[in-house]
This record gives C-alpha cells, structure tokens and sequence, in this order.
C-alpha cells in the first residue's frame, strides 16, 4: 500500500508540472516581459543620458541612481539589444 501511495504520489507531482508548464508558465512569460518592458521603459525616460538622449533634468535623477544601480548593467543590455520597440509591441499582439 505504501509503495502504491508513493507511485500516485509521484504521477500526481508530474501532472502537476505538466499541469504548470502548459498553461502556467507561458502566461507567466508574457507578464515577466511585460513588466520588464515597463521597467525598461522608466529607466530609459530617468537615464536615457547613459545611452546618448539628452535629458535636461538628468542632474536631478542621479538621486535616484543608489535604489537602480544593480539594474543599471542588466537594463543597459537589454534596451541596446532592442531594435525597434514599436515592432516589438506589434509582434506580440499579432498585427503583423
């Protein structure tokens, strides 16, 4: 009997993984995405100067600079990654 509960036990852990990677992670891909294009987005508007757009006020967002700064690598790569944003959001909704 234990080793048939141990069996149902494992079938049911497996499904339960089956269960998540189907429907469960790609929506959890699509909103990591997305908050990683808002994200992108903000730091882009506070330190745009970084990557060469002039920002007038970027004296001011320096003090912002201590709670970003272990982002700061990450966010660089992935915004000169990026081609064209505006064909990036049009992929994901199927406007092609």
């Amino acid at each position: 009997m234990e080793k048939f509960l141990k069996i149902i036990k494992k079938y049911l852990y497996w499904a339960k993984l089956f269960a998540f990677g189907t429907f469960l992670d790609k929506r959890n891909a699509v909103i990591r995405k997305e908050a990683f294009d808002i994200n992108d987005d903000l730091m882009l508007l506070l330190f745009g100067d970084y990557l060469g757009i002039p920002n007038p006020i970027s004296y001011y967002m320096l003090e912002l600079l201590p709670y970003v700064a272990e982002d700061m690598d990450g966010w660089e790569r992935r915004i000169q990654n990026r081609k064209m944003i505006i064909a990036e959001k049009a992929a994901q909704f199927d406007f092609d």
